[in-house]
């Protein structure tokens, strides 16, 4: 394993016909065997984790980290990992509001050292640019405290804003704010298919309900070293297979995922 295969999904819940809509998620989990998989608004009620549900009979190792609670239900972020999860812990973030926003780390045993995975959800809102930019600023400073071991981060989710807006640029190390200035590697733009790569598609029957313009929402980010770890290669949208059932089309969410395959083994410049 000189490279590692992580994925990321926003679920959407149990919304729509999620009996069916689980069986899709599994089955592109069969078929593109993500060695950890980051996944946002998972449920969990009383006995029972969807995320559980999603890595049943698969080889995963689960961490779940709640955000919010409505209805009876809690809201939140999972890693699921074919590696062993030695450690996980999670934070609220900042100006949540009314539904709450957590990020959830994870620390991944791989065969080349300790890989931090962090899982995270931002507000959604269009006009919350805002409040984004704090969460991430935070989300950042928790990263760093707990990057310090072999590999460098890997962060994950759902970040409801596009690749232009200035909560993103700020992860790409294209805006400083307040003089600080930070800079992880977008694995679409190091490793994508060259297209825009949206995650919330109008072409998505789910997706369309919403009434927004098709983006790119959802993020693979990576740190780095002087030995080239961490670089993504070959990104794609994952989760983007449909089946017609009783004559309707069903999607496995109302976001496309993404999977992207990141460097592990130490590098020369040659190699």
């Amino acid at each position: 394993m000189t490279t590692i295969r992580v994925a990321t999904l926003n679920v959407w819940g149990t919304n729509g016909p999620w009996p069916r809509r689980l069986a899709l998620i599994r089955r592109e989990l069969t078929r593109l065997r993500p060695d950890v998989v980051g996944l946002q608004e998972v449920i969990r009620q009383d006995y029972y984790c969807q995320a559980r549900e999603i890595a049943e009979g698969l080889g995963y190792e689960i961490a779940y980290g709640p955000a919010c609670e409505r209805d009876g239900l809690i809201q939140g972020n999972a890693v699921l990992s074919r590696l062993p999860i030695s450690e996980r812990r999670e934070f609220t973030l900042p100006l949540g509001g009314y539904e709450p926003r957590a990020l959830l780390y994870a620390l991944v045993e791989t065969p080349y050292g300790e890989l931090p995975c962090f899982v995270t959800h931002l507000n959604w809102q269009q006009d919350h640019g805002a409040i984004r930019l704090a969460q991430l600023r935070y989300a950042v400073a928790r990263v760093g405290e707990l990057s310090g071991t072999d590999l460098p981060p890997v962060i994950m989710g759902d970040l409801n804003a596009d690749p232009d807006s200035d909560e993103i640029r700020y992860l790409r190390g294209l805006t400083v704010v307040d003089g600080e200035s930070v800079y992880f590697a977008d694995a679409w733009t190091y490793g994508g298919d060259g297209s825009a790569g949206a995650t919330f598609d109008r072409a998505n029957d789910y997706a369309r309900q919403a009434r927004e313009p098709s983006r790119r929402i959802d993020y693979i980010f990576t740190g780095g070293d002087e030995l080239f770890r961490g670089e993504p290669l070959r990104t794609a949208l994952a989760f983007t297979e449909t089946e017609v059932l009783d004559g309707v089309r069903v999607w496995p969410s109302d976001h496309y995922g993404l999977i992207s395959d990141i460097v592990l083994a130490p590098r020369t410049v040659q190699g």
